[in-house]
């Protein structure tokens, strides 16, 4: 059935996350509970969903449901980061190309 790690969408979604991650680490304390949990939360889904399109690739319709889902989590993820940019917690160079 293959690896889904070899994947480079799996591989892009999983970066994303993890600089998600390491960008929020600086998010200050009183938006733990509500920015950087959100924008965690949703560039974790991306790949999560990603994973389970993969994994249920052979039913066609669950597989384009997971990857809307994927690709729903992946908007809100730049909706929250377009936040954070906005109230000036996040500054344009902090964020990878």
């Amino acid at each position: 059935m293959g690896d889904y790690r070899k994947l480079i969408a799996y591989q892009k979604a999983f970066d994303l996350a993890m600089e998600v991650y390491k960008l929020t680490k600086k998010f200050p304390s009183e938006e733990k509970y509500s920015l950087t949990d959100q924008v965690r939360r949703s560039s974790r889904s991306v790949c999560a969903n990603f994973v389970e399109a993969y994994k249920r690739r052979r039913y066609k319709d669950y597989f384009i449901y997971k990857l809307n889902d994927a690709e729903t989590e992946n908007a809100e993820t730049q909706v929250w980061l377009d936040f954070s940019l906005a109230v000036g917690i996040l500054i344009q160079k902090n964020i990878s190309n």
